[in-house]
């Protein structure tokens, strides 16, 4: 995998009030019961300068993220 200048693969809300991270998976919304989670980055994925994969995010293998944009799987 390859991530870019500036790229950030957070894994904490501060703006929400309820700080539980939740993933999408196979059409599935799962909690992750925590409230400290980043990502999972599939083999040979690539992630652009200044993109942000915010907590929660699960990319499958080859995912390109466009330079300067947000992943944001589940939104709440």
């Amino acid at each position: 995998m390859n991530f870019e200048a500036g790229s950030i693969c957070a894994n904490h809300f501060n703006e929400r009030e309820e700080k539980n991270i939740f993933v999408k998976y196979n059409d599935h919304i799962i909690s992750t019961d925590t409230n400290k989670f980043g990502s999972l980055v599939g083999d040979n994925s690539k992630i652009g300068a200044n993109a942000v994969l915010s907590p929660g995010t699960i990319l499958d293998k080859k995912t390109i993220v466009k330079r300067l944009e947000l992943i944001e799987q589940v939104v709440g």
